[in-house]
C-alpha cells in the first residue's frame, strides 16, 4: 500500500514538471510584447565599452556605465543611457577627432537621431573648440548636431553665447542663433 502511494506521488510530480515545461513555451514576440507593455527593456548592459568599425577602420568609441535596450518597441525602438555617455569619433588618421559627453542620452534606432541631456560637452581635438549646452541632438547619418537651448562656444580664446546652435559634429560650419559676446575678427592682408 505504501509503495502504491509513493508511485502515485511520483506520477503527480512528473506530470507537474512536464506541465511546467510545456507552459513556458512563450514565443519571442510574446516576451517582447510583455516587456513593451510593462515599459521594460529587453536588455541591460553595465560598463559598456563599444568600438564601432566601418570597413576595418575604427569610426567611434562609446563608453557608458549603463545601457538599456528598448529595441522591442515597434514604432520607435531606442537605446537609453541613463547614467551618461561618452562618444569619441576617430579621424581617418586614427586620432581622436571629437568627444561628446552628456549626463543622459537616448538614441533612436530607426531615425539614427540621438538626444543628449545634461552637461553636454562637445570637444574638437584638432581645433580645440568646445561647445557646452544642456541639451543636444545628433543626427548620426549626417554627423550634424543642433540645439535650441542656451549654449557656450569656446574657440580660439573667444566665448560666444546664444540660444540655438547648429554645426557639423566636429564643430565646423556653425549656424549661431541669438548670440552675444565679444568676438575678435582677424583681418586678412
Amino acid at each position: 500500500m505504501l509503495q502504491n502511494i509513493f508511485k502515485w506521488i511520483q506520477n503527480i510530480a512528473a506530470l507537474f514538471v512536464v506541465a511546467m515545461f510545456f507552459s513556458c513555451a512563450n514565443s519571442v514576440q510574446e516576451v517582447n510584447d510583455f516587456f513593451a507593455d510593462k515599459n521594460l527593456p529587453v536588455g541591460e548592459s553595465r560598463d559598456v565599452r563599444h568600438v564601432y568599425k566601418d570597413s576595418g577602420r575604427i569610426v567611434f568609441r562609446l563608453n557608458t556605465p549603463l545601457l538599456y535596450d528598448f529595441s522591442n518597441r515597434e514604432k520607435h525602438p531606442y537605446s537609453e543611457y541613463p547614467k551618461g555617455i561618452k562618444v569619441v569619433t576617430i579621424s581617418n588618421s586614427g586620432e581622436d577627432s571629437t568627444t561628446v559627453t552628456g549626463d543622459y542620452a537616448k538614441s533612436f534606432n530607426k531615425t539614427q537621431i540621438s538626444e543628449l541631456i545634461g552637461n553636454v560637452v562637445v570637444y574638437n581635438h584638432t581645433e580645440k573648440s568646445i561647445l557646452k549646452t544642456p541639451q543636444l541632438y545628433w543626427d548620426q547619418r549626417t554627423n550634424y548636431v543642433f540645439t535650441e537651448k542656451k549654449f557656450s562656444l569656446i574657440t580660439e580664446g573667444d566665448t560666444i553665447r546664444g540660444k540655438g546652435f547648429e554645426s557639423n559634429m566636429d564643430l565646423t560650419g556653425w549656424l549661431l542663433k541669438k548670440i552675444k559676446g565679444d568676438i575678435q575678427i582677424k583681418e586678412e592682408e
